[in-house]
């Protein structure tokens, strides 16, 4: 049986580095190489004509090349917006699949990426967690699917592009940060045909402690968006015990301290309202006096139903009484609406279980 090459696509410009050392090549034809990658889009060595043909002709005996492979497309009108909210099926390297939205918006075309094949963390009101956890996506599994959405914008409307990016897709980000920063990385990289500010990019974790810690020392311009879902220990543990468990509340408050002291920027407070467990008054008061400790905001989200979970969304007066308190307690609110529910492609509802596997 022949060995498979590695997916140079999976390698970081670090390893790509070190790749052409062995190679006996210069360090500066992995940056040549990482630009013909992810920003020309090159599918074959042979495209890399600034390469000697004795160069091209060594990383196509070792390295091959792999794109993500569309396998399905969905699309739903919401009520609110003229363009659809699109959600796409991506094949990997190894047939693994992983899903991506794209959340049309005005004056904005946000792409919602996975970081993660399932999540080890499991929260009972999520798809993703019922999945397991399979693997890490590499950088470039993680920015194939920009490119992928991207071409989609494309081809409905030439000239227009991704605005916007949240990692909010399955997975926990944080629990893969190496890969995630390097796709950041090519994603904001200068004079690359796909360039977004990285203040226009937006990580989402449950709050995994040391990587926070680790993300406001790094000097990067990302926003952080943080899953409380109750800012009671012991209700937090029951809604999503792993992290909870983990990442206790009043630690999580430390670092969060120190993350917008350090940055400079507020930190997105989520919270996944759920009737008869977090939307009471006394469920407010205690989210009241956990955000004034630190810079933030607060994103209050309903519920999306999923298949087999009992969890029930809030009544609009309950939520309007619940950001009523918060907002009389000089905090800044906001709800947000959820896109793509009838394709289950709104948060929460993203998973690959039960789908078959292309042949």
């Amino acid at each position: 049986m022949t060995e498979q090459k590695q997916n140079i696509t999976d390698l970081t410009l670090k390893e790509l580095k070190l790749a052409m050392s062995l190679l006996g090549e210069p360090s500066f034809r992995a940056t040549q190489i990482h630009q013909w990658l992810f920003s020309h889009h090159a599918t074959s060595f042979d495209e890399m004509s600034i390469l000697s043909l004795a160069l091209r002709k060594k990383l196509s005996e070792t390295f091959s090349i792999h794109q993500l492979t569309l396998v399905d497309h969905q699309e739903c009108i919401e009520e609110s917006c003229d363009s659809p909210t699109e959600k796409i099926l991506l094949k990997l390297a190894d047939t693994s699949l992983v899903e991506s939205v794209l959340i049309a918006s005005e004056n904005r075309m946000t792409a919602c990426v996975s970081s993660q094949i399932g999540c080890p963390l499991q929260c009972p009101f999520c798809a993703t967690g019922r999945m397991g956890f399979r693997r890490n996506l590499s950088a470039g599994e993680i920015t194939g699917q920009i490119y992928a959405l991207n071409e989609l914008v494309a081809l409905k409307e030439p000239g227009k592009t991704i605005t916007n990016i949240v990692f909010m897709g399955m997975g926990e980000p944080l629990l893969n940060t190496d890969n995630v920063i390097e796709a950041i990385e090519n994603l904001s990289t200068r004079n690359y045909n796909f360039c977004l500010s990285q203040k226009k990019i937006t990580i989402s974790t449950v709050g995994v402690i040391p990587e926070i810690q680790r993300l406001g020392m790094s000097g990067m311009k990302t926003k952080l968006a943080v899953s409380i879902h109750s800012a009671d220990q012991q209700k937090r543990e029951s809604i999503m015990p792993i992290a909870a468990r983990q990442y206790p509340l009043k630690e999580l408050g430390k670092s969060l301290c120190e993350y917008t002291a350090a940055t400079g920027m507020p930190v997105t407070i989520v919270y996944l309202l759920l009737k008869g467990i977090n939307d009471s008054l006394d469920d407010a008061k205690m989210l009241a006096r956990f955000a004034k400790t630190f810079l933030c905001k607060i994103n209050l989200i309903d519920y999306n139903s999923i298949i087999n979970i009992k969890f029930k969304p809030v009544y609009s007066t309950t939520r309007d009484m619940f950001q009523e308190y918060l907002m009389n307690s000089g905090l800044y609110v906001t709800v947000r609406k959820s896109y793509g529910t009838t394709i289950n492609a709104a948060c929460g509802q993203l998973a690959t279980t039960g789908i078959q596997k292309p042949q």
